[in-house]
């Protein structure tokens, strides 16, 4: 039945690879369910209920991926639009959670109506090979930029903004040693892949997480809270309490409008509405080109059916209580480690809906044991480097910039928003619009993208 319905041979894979795939996402993306609580916690949000509809709606997510689509790809609720939601929405604009949730939830029904069509998919294609190149490229820099901050090899520094970690000093038991697990744990991870060890990349979490505890337990490692290190021993592994849900479940309809602003809320929602289509096209981008699953003209078989799946997925999130869900660029984990069809998806969805009930357990692996995977993760998308013409410059400066931008943007979509104009305005203004077939399309992208700077 596996065979049949998700055609394992056609895609040249098996059920261990894709089950392997599966957990190797999920190990790579589980961090979500202990971040995300604390980021909307801070907008007021019952941090266990978060939990919950975290790892409910990334599991209806995942598989509506998995049965739309047929793909590897996994779906939570986003980075970077979770900090937006508190952060901005909440805590800037001032609007409760249940508006925020709202503007999320009519986000989800315009990309359900967008998906239905051939608007999103029509962008997808739009984008010339060169982009797509240097979006997987960038999206691999974007990724092991988050691990080396995650381990904490990189940190803050105010002098030059960013710095590697001392390896000494009164914090080095906790931040330095993580550090330094870390590090060890991208060695011990390359060797698994050198060794063409199946699931090297998961290999390398677990063996790094068991070097974690052996270090806490011989006192080497010492957690601290406050530095944001914790403790690599599992002081609970179940867990069945699940009423918590309850105070965000439905709440997205008693949204409280006596103090809303109608432009400010249409603001908010097509500012969650941009983010989500980007990162999401920009995931799809990175990680099928990384899967070589894009045809001969750039274009992704059954796009369709996977921006339907991100665009549910967001729904349901809203309803269950978290902000807006999307697909994620860790997918790119799962499927370096061989996954290539919907089984991997189910896989990692499942292993969401169990992390409900062991979630004390997937909490406690430490964020510098999941950092060597997304580091080599990072490497392995550099690849498609080669795609490009550096010969062309109206071809590799935007994709320069698309690249440039990701990582120190901290953005997906920014980077796409950068190489999208550039390579318009290079290609327009050096005379080259007939020789390159400028589509409609990304005109108009252009001129929206310079409207978001200067009205959002």
């Amino acid at each position: 039945m596996l065979e049949t319905f998700f055609r394992l041979k056609e895609n040249k894979t098996d059920v261990r690879t894709e089950v392997m795939a599966g957990i190797t996402t999920f190990m790579t993306m589980a961090y979500i369910l202990a971040v995300n609580p604390s980021i909307l916690s801070a907008a007021g949000m019952d941090a266990n209920a978060v939990l919950i509809a975290t790892a409910l709606s990334s599991f209806i997510g995942t598989l509506c991926m998995a049965f739309f689509a047929n793909y590897p790809f996994a779906l939570a609720p986003g980075m970077g639009l979770n900090a937006y939601f508190a952060y901005t929405v909440v805590l800037g604009m001032g609007y409760n959670w249940q508006v925020a949730l709202l503007a999320v939830f009519v986000e989800g029904i315009i990309f359900i109506l967008l998906s239905l069509t051939n608007v999103r998919e029509a962008i997808f294609n739009a984008i010339p090979m060169t982009l797509k190149a240097a979006v997987s490229v960038g999206i691999g820099l974007f990724i092991a930029f988050i691990g080396l901050q995650n381990a904490k090899i990189i940190v803050n520094n105010d002098s030059t903004l960013l710095t590697y970690q001392t390896f000494k000093g009164e914090t080095f038991p906790s931040v330095g040693m993580g550090a330094l697990l870390a590090l060890i744990g991208i060695i011990i991870t390359a060797v698994f892949l050198v060794k063409q060890v199946k699931g090297g990349i998961l290999f390398g979490i677990l063996v790094t997480w068991v070097l974690g505890i052996l270090a806490e337990l011989m006192g080497i490692y010492v957690p601290n809270p406050e530095l944001g290190m914790y403790s690599t021993i599992p002081t609970a592994f179940i867990s069945f309490d699940f009423s918590s849900l309850g105070s965000t479940f439905g709440q997205v309809f008693k949204a409280d409008f006596s103090s809303l602003n109608i432009t400010d809320f249409i603001v908010v929602m097509f500012a969650f509405l941009f983010v989500d289509i980007f990162d999401t096209l920009g995931t799809l981008i990175g990680v099928a080109s990384k899967a070589d699953m894009l045809d001969k003209d750039g274009k992704l078989p059954r796009i369709k059916g996977a921006l339907l799946a991100d665009a549910v997925a967001t729904t349901v999130g809203t309803i269950f209580g978290t902000s807006t869900v999307t697909t994620y660029v860790e997918s790119a984990a799962g499927v370096t480690a061989g996954g290539r069809t919907g089984l991997t998806a189910v896989v990692t969805g499942l292993l969401f809906l169990l992390a409900m009930i062991f979630s004390p357990l997937f909490l406690t692996i430490p964020s510098f044991a999941v950092a060597p995977a997304l580091i080599i993760v990072g490497f392995y998308m550099m690849g498609s480097v080669t795609k490009i013409d550096f010969n062309d410059m109206t071809e590799a400066i935007p994709a320069f910039l698309t690249i440039l931008f990701m990582p120190l943007a901290y953005s997906i979509s920014e980077g796409i928003v950068a190489g999208v104009i550039s390579w318009t305005l290079i290609n327009l203004i050096s005379g080259k619009a007939k020789e390159k077939k400028i589509s409609i399309l990304m005109y108009i992208l252009s001129i929206l993208f310079v409207c978001k700077f200067i009205f959002l």
